[in-house]
């Protein structure tokens, strides 16, 4: 299967409506049933950001401003994966 190639814009736009999605269904959940598997999938989902953001960094010459921000992308991640 051939992948989808998008820019790091598109992407972005990609990850913004997902949460925009997943806003709209946590204001009204049906249950906790799949409330595990969400976790998990927050997790990951944070996890690559913060992969994506030091990529972005390591590519822009200068002070590597967000170091901080990954640092706490995947200790939020990491969190989530635990509980």
């Amino acid at each position: 299967m051939r992948g989808i190639s998008v820019n790091e814009y598109e992407a972005s736009l990609v990850i913004k409506s997902g949460a925009e999605l997943l806003l709209s269904a946590s204001s009204d959940p049906r249950s906790d049933e799949g409330y595990t598997a969400v976790k998990m999938n927050v997790s990951e989902a944070l996890d690559l950001m913060a992969q994506a953001l030091a990529n972005f960094e390591a590519g822009v010459s200068g002070t590597n401003r967000s170091t901080g921000w990954v640092q706490d992308l995947r200790r939020v991640a990491d969190d989530l994966a635990e509980k």
